[in-house]
């Protein structure tokens, strides 16, 4: 099989379904923002080294279902529900760890979210638009209510639903799906522990590797 050929597409469909926030001149203001955000998220985070303390603060894996993903997102559900209305760097959403060959869980960063609603304007107050590219994940077609078993369905050996799967409302309608015209809210990645230069750190990634984003989005109106 050629892997290359299987990265194009994966990378082609994915993009299909992604819209980042518009980007900005930097300035050092917001290099210095930034670089505040990571070592308040730093301190706040380092204890999560060890998984077991994570889980027992409320951290549970998204969509524990899906082996060897590329990523882990262990998700505090209060955490995303205030991070709706207000930010605190040391407040994450998610964490983000990767498991080695023993099955060994690393923590490598976390993840901050926002409303769908949230106006670049506030994005910029959280983490500097100029440094992260916040982004959003749209144009999904899901499986009809009570039809879950059919997220693994495929046509033409590519899959029909999530975020690999057809990006219009015809052909969501053509495949019986229901149409998500963006699934979930804002979101960014902070990768915490890479080194010190602000790029690396707020690196997106999602174009690197398969985004582990299955399941059913809530609230997709």
């Amino acid at each position: 099989m050629d892997m290359s050929a299987s990265d194009d597409w994966k990378m082609a469909a994915m993009a299909k379904h992604m819209a980042y926030s518009s980007p900005r001149p930097l300035t050092t203001a917001d290099s210095a923002k930034s670089a505040h955000v990571i070592n308040e998220l730093r301190q706040a985070i380092a204890k999560y080294q060890d998984i077991s303390v994570a889980e027992a603060d409320g951290y549970k894996m998204f969509a524990p279902q899906i082996k060897n993903q590329p990523q882990y997102h262990f998700t505090k559900k209060w955490n995303a529900i205030r991070n709706q209305f207000g930010f605190d760097p040391a407040r994450p959403t998610s964490l983000l760890y990767k498991k080695d060959a023993q099955g060994q869980f690393h923590l490598i960063g976390a993840m901050y979210t926002a409303s769908k609603g949230t106006s670049e304007k506030d994005l910029n107050e959280r983490v500097p638009l100029s440094v992260a590219h916040w982004h959003r994940h749209v144009n999904w077609c899901i499986p009809a209510r009570r039809e879950k078993d059919r997220w693994t369905e495929t046509k033409n050996g590519r899959p029909v639903f999530g975020p690999l799967g057809v990006a219009t409302r015809e052909e969501c309608d053509a495949a019986n799906g229901r149409f998500i015209p963006q699934a979930f809210g804002w979101m960014v990645h902070a990768n915490t522990f890479a080194g010190n230069d602000l790029k690396s750190i707020w690196h997106d990634d999602h174009m690197d590797h398969d985004h582990a984003m299955m399941g059913d989005p809530k609230n997709p109106d």
